[in-house]
């Protein structure tokens, strides 16, 4: 690793893995936060690790997962790491039960934020709440760059539509922010006006295909648009699914539903793209970005 680490700090790289874990268990049923590290970490010097499906207290999911947020923190010493549970509650037995999305990182972080997506009533519809976890890192080359992740919701259409819509809303937001930032404050106060950047990535499992109405909401032109990293450089060319590829539990043929996006400042920024679709350790297969 050390060797990779000199390398892509002389070529000024930047790497961003996402991953949707399955609460770290691969389709061998066994539920194991260290394989998934591993594993992440061994497909490149990576600064900010995506991970969606991390579980605290769930132990009846297959596997029996533990407490995953502190597992993969003892797993990455030196990282600092920010968990955002979407749903978070006790069970029967009063213990607590928590599931949502996690950014590790070895950058220094600037900002942390949680948004919470749009959860519609739809009578007779499964779902659950979603969010979007936003961890500003200040990058040695391209400075403060703005990390969003999120897991949409699988079986409805409109949820997910809503979801995009406020996905938008919030890379918007961030942008009219560096356009006109708010008043400056004292030093040291909720007031302190916090850090502002164009440079954003809005990574994770969208739960959408290529063809889908909501992925073309999602990438479509506008003030403020978002560019999948995959066609940036790989122009129509179909992306690699990452789900449904060994399982076809949710699914009757592999399909492409995580995304890593980029804003329209760091699109000539983006000078790789991976995903390996050979792992079974979640029944997603991850994502790697590096953007030079």
């Amino acid at each position: 690793m050390g060797a990779w680490s000199s390398f892509d700090e002389v070529l000024g790289r930047m790497q961003i893995l996402t991953w949707n874990v399955q609460w770290c268990c691969g389709l061998d049923g066994v539920a194991d936060p260290a394989r998934i590290t591993r594993h992440a970490q061994g497909m490149g010097d990576i600064d900010v690790l995506c991970l969606q499906e991390v579980a605290v207290g769930h132990p009846a999911l297959a596997g029996g997962p533990g407490d995953q947020v502190a597992q993969i923190q003892a797993l990455l010493p030196g990282w600092q790491l920010f968990f955002a549970a979407t749903t978070d509650g006790f069970d029967a037995q009063g213990q607590r039960r928590s599931f949502g999305n996690l950014v590790a990182t070895r950058l220094a972080v600037a900002e942390v934020a949680q948004h919470r997506l749009p959860w519609l009533a739809e009578a007779g519809v499964v779902s659950m709440p979603r969010g979007c976890l936003v961890v500003t890192v200040r990058d040695p080359h391209l400075g403060l760059v703005r990390v969003m992740t999120t897991h949409l919701e699988y079986h409805s259409a409109t949820q997910r539509m809503a979801q995009v819509r406020a996905l938008q809303g919030i890379h918007a937001e961030a942008l009219a922010q560096c356009g006109e930032p708010p008043g400056s404050a004292p030093a040291a106060t909720p007031y302190t006006t916090p850090v502002h950047t164009p440079h954003a990535v809005l990574c994770g499992d969208f739960n959408m295909g290529p063809l889908d109405a909501e992925y073309a909401a999602l990438v479509a032109p506008g003030a403020a648009p978002l560019h999948n990293s995959w066609q940036v450089l790989q122009g129509d060319a179909p992306q690699p699914a990452t789900f449904c590829v060994f399982d076809r539990t949710w699914g009757p043929a592999p399909v492409a539903c995580d995304f890593a996006l980029v804003s329209d400042s760091l699109r000539s920024h983006v000078q790789g793209w991976r995903s390996d679709g050979a792992t079974q350790l979640s029944d997603h297969q991850p994502v790697l970005l590096t953007l030079a």
